[in-house]
Formats: structure tokens, C-alpha cells, sequence
């Protein structure tokens, strides 16, 4: 009994209601230009004063709605309204405007359908219930009876008994049709608010570069603070070791802390500049780092740290290796960056470092290939040798496929190997 008065006059009823007489208001414009075209028509009458005259300017209303329904932010202002007035999930409304013609047409549709019925209920709203209230009071009125209410059937004596009924009937009649059109927007409106198959396309592929980003982000922060962290980390407990026997040595391992740590400071601003919103980073932050300009300085560092690094460097017949493209030297080194992490967490002895341009599998192609090996460490007592990659190695591989290139990593004989085949010719995917 509680559930029928609470769909005709609870919260939710209510919210629909007015969001039936927000469409009414909407089509007053139209409504009023098509009143004057169908006045001048039927020879200059006035359209508003005849009751034929003014259903011929709401039929005329309609398809000036429907035309401008078709407008890309006619969707994106209707979900709004649909979803703070007719209780829909929104993850049954589309997002954003419509711009594909099929969601074009289903916003007009919708469009036209809610003022179409947002009119005639808040036409019903504004003349039902001051004519309820008089059939109410009218046996309790005396100057009312003598009023003419247009009835035949009135002044007879029979209103004195019906009229109330017929009052309060009118109310119910009028809460019921508000209610009833009011659950069929809400029905209609996922049929014809809902996501296109190219609407669901865009937030795919959107959610996909958002993704992307994410992980972009992740790999940068995580090869430039792990990288940071793990090389000030052994430099200062070297510097602590070596602090009475060899100061030189403590010199230089506090000035490569000093570096370290200035250029991940400004390697983490630009990437926190990406983070807002492609806020660009400031214009004193570090750029990213490359093989060609960054290499010997990374390799210093790491040497400091008390790792010996042994590098064999071969750009064929370039001679240097500012002739790789950009891209394939900054991915480069952050390659080489995350070996040499792994072998200063993980590793137990000098590091080989192997960098060389060779011919691909195509003789119009070439290819830079990164080996790195060094003896794995020691396990503990009762822990297992580590014979996987963690997070970086993901990250490192993740950087050689954006190249079209492959990353391996494991154990190699008695030591552990990273190789990387990055490719020089063709467009990064």
C-alpha cells in the first residue's frame, strides 16, 4: 500500500515531475514561433485563444525541437538533467557530445520526446489543480455555485454530492499521468541517451592513451628515482666505509650524490609536469636524459657507487652516437639505467656493458644492441636465487616494443644477462 502513493508522490516522482516541466519551459520558445506562424496562416488569428489553433502551433513546435535537437551539446545538457532528476545509473548515459549522426539523431529524438511530454504534463499541472480546488470547495461555496463552469450538468444539484470526488479524481489523474510519463523518459532515455558503439570506441581508445600514459609515467619515475635511490644508497655507505681511510674518495662520492640527486630532481619535475594535466615542467628542469649526452656521466656515477662497469661501446660507422634517433637514445638509456640498478640491488661484481649498432635482419635496417651481464648475488640462507625481472625489466621491455624491439633478461651460465635489440629504422609503435 505504502509502495503505489510513493511512486505518484515520493522523491523520485517528484524530480521526474519537475523534469517534465523543465521540458515544457524548453519548448516555450518553439511554441511561441509556431503560434505566430500558424496565427498568421488561419489569416492573422490569435493562435494562443483558440484551443485548435494552439494544439496546431505545438504540433508546428515539435519538429523546430526536433532540428535543433541535433546540436553535439544537446546530449551532454540532457544527461545532466537525466541523471540529477530521473534516477538513471549514468553508466547507461553517454558521455560527452554527440558527434556521430546516429547519436545525433538519438539526442534529437530525445530531445523532441521530452519537451513533447514535458509540455503537455506541465500544461495538465498549471489548469488541473485550480480546477480541482473548485470542484473541492464548491459545495462549501455558495458564490461558486452560481458561477457558469461550462458543465451541463452543473447547477442541478448533483455537483453537490460529485464535485469533490471529481476534484480530488482529477488530482489523482494528473499525479498519475506525471508519474506514468515520467517513468517513460526514464526508460527512454539509456535507449536514446545511451553510448554508440562509436561513443564506446572513443572512451575505449580513450581509456587506452590514458593507460598508456599511466604506465609511461610509472617506467619514467621508476627508472629515474629507483635508479637515484639505489646509487646514492651505495654511494653513501662507501663514503661511510672509506670516511678515515680515503677522503678523495669521500669527496667524490658525496659530489656524485650531489649530481644524482640534482638531475632525478629534475627529471621528477618534468614528469610531475606531466601529471598535471601536461602542465610543462619548468624551464631550469633537467631534460631527458639520452645515450648520446647522458652515458659516460651514468656510468661515473655507478662506478663511484663501487661497482666496476666495463663498457664496450661500438656506433659502427656513425663514430658517435649522436646519430640515433631521439627516441632510441633516450629509451636506450633508461635501459642501460635499469641494468645498472638491477646489478647494484641484485648483483654481486662487475657489470659488462656491451653497446652496438649492427645489421638487422633487413640490410636496409640496423639494430642497437644492449647486452649487460654481471655475476648475481649471493641468496641468503633460506632465500632462493632471484631468476626473475620485477617492475623495471617489465618497464625496460615495455620501452623496447614502443621501438619495435625485445628485451631479455635472466640467467645466463653463471651470470645474469639483460639483452636489448632496439631497431633504427621504421616508425615507433
Amino acid at each position: 500500500m505504502r509502495d503505489g502513493p510513493g511512486r505518484l508522490l515520493g522523491a523520485r516522482a517528484r524530480l521526474r515531475w519537475v523534469h517534465q516541466i523543465l521540458g515544457g519551459a524548453l519548448l516555450m520558445p518553439y511554441f511561441l514561433l509556431a503560434s505566430v506562424a500558424v496565427g498568421s496562416a488561419a489569416g492573422g488569428a490569435n493562435a494562443l485563444s483558440s484551443l485548435p489553433l494552439s494544439l496546431a502551433a505545438y504540433a508546428a513546435a515539435l519538429p523546430l525541437a526536433a532540428a535543433t535537437g541535433v546540436y553535439g551539446l544537446v546530449r551532454p545538457l540532457s544527461v545532466t538533467a537525466v541523471r540529477a532528476m530521473c534516477a538513471v545509473p549514468g553508466e547507461r548515459l553517454a558521455e560527452g557530445p554527440a558527434r556521430s549522426w546516429a547519436a545525433r539523431g538519438r539526442a534529437s529524438a530525445w530531445w523532441t520526446l521530452h519537451l513533447g511530454v514535458g509540455t503537455l504534463v506541465s500544461g495538465m499541472t498549471l489548469a488541473v489543480p485550480p480546477m480541482a480546488v473548485v470542484l473541492i470547495v464548491l459545495p462549501f461555496v455558495s458564490g461558486l455555485r452560481e458561477v457558469r463552469l461550462g458543465f451541463g450538468w452543473f447547477n442541478t444539484g448533483v455537483e453537490t454530492y460529485t464535485a469533490p470526488l471529481l476534484g480530488i479524481g482529477l488530482l489523482a489523474a494528473l499525479a498519475l499521468c506525471a508519474a506514468a510519463a515520467g517513468e517513460l523518459l526514464a526508460r527512454m532515455a539509456p535507449v536514446l541517451l545511451g553510448p554508440t558503439a562509436a561513443d564506446r570506441l572513443a572512451a575505449a581508445e580513450e581509456r587506452a592513451a590514458d593507460l598508456a600514459l599511466r604506465n609511461r609515467l610509472a617506467r619514467e619515475l621508476h627508472d629515474a628515482v629507483g635508479h637515484a635511490l639505489s646509487a646514492v644508497t651505495l654511494q653513501a655507505a662507501a663514503a661511510r666505509r672509506m670516511l678515515e681511510r680515503d677522503p678523495d674518495f669521500v669527496r667524490d662520492a658525496l659530489a656524485a650524490i650531489e649530481d644524482t640527486t640534482r638531475r632525478t630532481v629534475g627529471e621528477l619535475d618534468a614528469v610531475l609536469g606531466l601529471l598535471r594535466d601536461g602542465d610543462p615542467a619548468r624551464p631550469d628542469a633537467a631534460p631527458a636524459p639520452t645515450l648520446a649526452a647522458d652515458l659516460d656521466g651514468l656510468l661515473a656515477r655507478t662506478r663511484v657507487a663501487g661497482t666496476t662497469v666495463t663498457a664496450h661501446q661500438d656506433p659502427g660507422p656513425a663514430g658517435d652516437w649522436t646519430a640515433l634517433p631521439a627516441i632510441a637514445s633516450r629509451e636506450a638509456y633508461r635501459i642501460v639505467q635499469e641494468g645498472l640498478t638491477n646489478a647494484l640491488r641484485h648483483g654481486a661484481g662487475p657489470v659488462d656493458l656491451r653497446i652496438r649498432i649492427q645489421a638487422g635482419p633487413d640490410p636496409a635496417h640496423r639494430e642497437l644492441e644492449i647486452t649487460m651481464t654481471n655475476p648475481p648475488a649471493v641468496p641468503a640462507e633460506g632465500r632462493e636465487t632471484r631468476t626473475t625481472g620485477g617492475r623495471g625489466l617489465r618497464g625496460a621491455a615495455e620501452r623496447a616494443a614502443l621501438l619495435g624491439g625485445s628485451v631479455e633478461a635472466g640467467p645466463n651460465g653463471d651470470r645474469w644477462r639483460l639483452r636489448a635489440v632496439l631497431p633504427l629504422a621504421g616508425e615507433a609503435r
